[in-house]
């Protein structure tokens, strides 16, 4: 009986993102090198790795601004709450 054994040429992981269907689908070709450990060496490429790293920074200031903004604004319906309170504990009284 012959015995079977699972082989792959593959690095890393044998799970494929939805990034890598969009590379595959672009080039199958290139996205097998990629897998296979091959790197893409292209000054293109670089400036694409620098353009989204600043995206990054960009997005992640403006997930803190955001948060910072919805504490503001329950601060100030907060506030506001208490000077109605404050109006009408002055009028009843």
């Amino acid at each position: 009986m012959a015995r079977h054994t699972k082989q792959t040429r593959f690095k890393g992981s044998d799970i494929i993102s939805a990034s890598e269907i969009g590379q595959y689908f672009y080039c199958p070709v290139a996205w097998y090198l990629q897998k296979c450990g091959y790197e893409p060496k292209s000054p293109f490429l670089e400036i694409g790795k620098e353009k989204h790293a600043k995206l990054g920074k960009i997005i992640d200031g403006t997930q803190v601004n955001t948060k910072r903004s919805r504490v503001f604004a329950i601060v100030g319906y907060l506030l506001l709450i208490a000077a109605v309170l404050i109006i009408l504990y002055g009028v009843i009284s």
